[in-house]
């Protein structure tokens, strides 16, 4: 069984965990007063924290992470303006975070889904669905099982270059919610 280590204890953190707990992985979560003083030891990690966080866990952790699956669950927001994304045009913060960690095998993950959509397991009446984007097989099958048996549909989105897309998706999710355009509730739905 896959064992997973979750960087976060907010909402997506806690959402991800129950997920994955549901299906019979074992999950730890590392919070972060923590700092820099917890060990990595479990097989994938999800970093589940706004995405300006991702740089002091890399400072702080990128030895750790070095050999395992790192999932990268964040949307690069401009938090100040909430109009555009922070990443390089043509890039994405998985692409970036892959570079940053190139020992690690980068998967993007749960960016598209809000919180409640996994509790639910619903997006309206659909099936809440996760797409995963990354350059390792293996990896991908690992985190789509691990959703799949937690109780979610998940899909293999294609290599990394797609979580350029997947960013684009969670940044008009999330706009639309914060305008009142649809409900934290609610958002996007695969139907296949």
């Amino acid at each position: 069984m896959t064992t997973f280590t979750i960087f976060g204890t907010g909402n997506m953190a806690n959402a991800i965990g129950g997920i994955l707990a549901a299906g019979g992985a074992s999950v730890e979560h590392i919070s972060h007063e923590q700092g820099a003083n917890a060990t990595v030891s479990r097989d994938v990690v999800i970093l589940a924290v706004p995405f300006p966080a991702v740089a002091e866990i890399v400072a702080n952790y990128g030895e750790q992470l070095n050999g395992k699956v790192v999932v990268d669950i964040t949307n690069p927001l401009n938090f100040e303006t909430f109009d555009s994304l922070v990443v390089p045009e043509g890039s994405s913060a998985g692409a970036e975070l892959q570079k940053r960690l190139p020992g690690a095998r980068v998967l993007k993950a749960f960016n598209t889904n809000f919180a409640a959509t996994f509790a639910s397991g619903k997006v309206g009446e659909n099936a809440t669905t996760v797409l995963v984007a990354g350059d390792d097989a293996d990896a991908k099958s690992q985190l789509v099982s691990a959703v799949v048996a937690g109780g979610l549909k998940a899909i293999d989105a294609g290599s990394l270059k797609r979580a350029h897309e997947l960013e684009a998706l969670g940044f008009l999710q999330l706009t639309l919610a914060a305008g009142e355009k649809i409900q934290w509730t609610g958002g996007f739905a695969v139907v296949a």
